[in-house]
């Protein structure tokens, strides 16, 4: 009795079940799980993309569109840089344009301060055919002027020297001298030019027949203020000036 109670308690309704599992390698689970993981991902972004379809939101049109903005995006920056490229080559045409103009009318200042001495010169000659005349041997002064230069207490001074124009007239030969007035400081003085020591220089020596324009330049102090200058010319070998003549500032 006890034999057969402990059979049926082994192979009865009683008895302990037995399970039967196949072994099944590590590296066979870990691909299972990482497909399982693959279609689950694929899944989720298909039932994204999905979703997003269904909302009114296609992902291939937007890259369309984008594509169809950086398109348009690179052809306003080439033509960006075309219209740069124009604005910078008119700009350099009106900055020759500009210095041209400025050549011109400095040329133009320069013609008609040359055009105003022509004209004065050739007032000066009418009046000299008028008085040559009557003074058969003066030495005459005519056109003298002085004015501030460039740099500041340097005076540019200008004149026209004639001599008769009668037939076997001699050449002149001579000196000029300018004697400036002037104030500094709140005094009075005098110069001479050219001094004792520069007596000798060519550029206040003279020699000609008829006429002579002479034009040349002196410097003061730069504080000074130059009231008047006379120039006079003096004949080789006298001391007495044959010509004198003024200007004033």
């Amino acid at each position: 009795m006890k034999r057969a109670w402990k059979l049926r308690q082994r192979f009865g309704i009683a008895a302990p079940r037995v399970a039967v599992r196949s072994q099944i390698s590590w590296y066979w689970r870990w691909l299972g799980l990482a497909l399982l993981l693959g279609v689950s991902a694929a899944s989720a972004v298909w039932i994204y993309d999905a979703g997003r379809r269904f909302a009114g939101f296609d992902r291939s049109e937007v890259q369309e569109e984008l594509a169809v903005v950086k398109r348009e995006l690179e052809a306003a920056r080439a033509e960006l840089g075309q219209l740069r490229a124009v604005s910078n080559a008119a700009d350099s045409r009106l900055a020759i344009e500009r210095t041209t103009q400025q050549k011109l009318a400095e040329q133009i200042r320069t013609l008609e301060q040359e055009n105003a001495r022509v004209r004065e010169e050739l007032a000066t000659f009418e009046s000299m055919l008028v008085s040559d005349a009557r003074n058969a041997n003066a030495l005459s002064i005519y056109s003298f002027k002085v004015e501030p230069d460039v740099l500041p207490g340097e005076y540019r001074y200008r004149l026209l020297l004639v001599t008769p124009s009668a037939r076997g007239a001699r050449e002149f030969n001579g000196r000029m001298e300018l004697e400036v007035s002037l104030t500094e400081g709140g005094q009075g003085a005098m110069m001479s030019f050219p001094e004792q020591a520069d007596a000798g220089a060519m550029g206040f020596r003279l020699a000609f027949k008829y006429f002579r324009r002479v034009e040349g330049t002196f410097r003061v102090g730069p504080k000074a203020k130059v009231e008047g200058v006379q120039v006079r010319i003096y004949e080789n070998g006298s001391n007495q000036p044959r010509a004198t003549h003024a200007a004033s500032l």
